[in-house]
């Protein structure tokens, strides 16, 4: 049984729902939203002599497939660096490509080109593009630098540190302001940006919230 602690909130003008997951979830058009899902991360590090478990894709698809049971998209959109180098495509096994062709029957994909992938594979199916605007939103990998009502973006992976009871943890977090938005990395292998970092605090001109992923949950922070 999922049991749910995610949060809703508006973002200019749109009602979204926060998976703890760190995906997003948008019933009014049934989209479903990752960022910097980064298959094959492992196996480029092996490459280079740095060994990780080479089960990361995997991980993720798993991840990626249990949302998709649970929401039953009519769309979904991968906000880019998908794949973690050009060619990491080619290196998925058959039953990572077996579970890539299911959900991709399963709804409507959207591929957004990253700095990772500005290309990614043909076989995938789907639509690929470098943004796309639907409704009051607009989809991108790299955030605008100047200001831009309804952009949801990847590519920085925000994450957020927060301390209670004299414990400090460090957690992947979505970052908005209510009018833009930045998502978590959803990849096994990503790692962070602080929110109090330049590069994330310049994209919001007013106070903007950390939404910290927890075990079970999405928390409301003050960023």
């Amino acid at each position: 049984m999922r049991v749910s602690g995610d949060l809703n909130i508006r973002l200019n003008e749109e009602e979204l729902t926060l998976d703890a997951s760190g995906a997003l979830w948008w019933a009014a058009e049934r989209t479903l939203v990752f960022a910097d899902l980064h298959f094959e991360k492992g196996s480029s590090f092996a490459r280079s002599g740095q060994l990780l478990p080479p089960y990361d894709t995997r991980s993720t698809l798993t991840r990626i497939a249990a949302l998709a049971r649970h929401y039953t998209p009519e769309r979904i959109i991968a906000l880019g660096d998908s794949f973690h180098d050009r060619d990491a495509a080619d290196r998925l096994d058959n039953n990572e490509r077996a579970v890539l062709r299911e959900l991709s029957e399963m709804a409507e994909w959207i591929w957004i080109e990253g700095n990772h992938d500005p290309e990614p594979p043909k076989w995938l199916g789907g639509t690929v593009t470098s943004e796309i605007a639907i409704g009051g939103l607009i989809f991108r990998h790299l955030p605008s630098p100047h200001p831009a009502p309804g952009e949801i973006a990847g590519h920085l992976h925000p994450v957020a540190k927060v301390t209670r009871r004299g414990r400090s943890i460090r957690a992947r977090c979505f970052a908005s302001d209510g009018h833009r938005m930045v998502l978590p990395a959803f990849g096994a292998y990503t790692g962070g940006l602080d929110v109090q970092e330049e590069a994330l605090r310049s994209l919001f001109t007013r106070t903007f919230l950390a939404y910290v992923l927890g075990a079970r949950r999405v928390y409301a922070v003050a960023a």
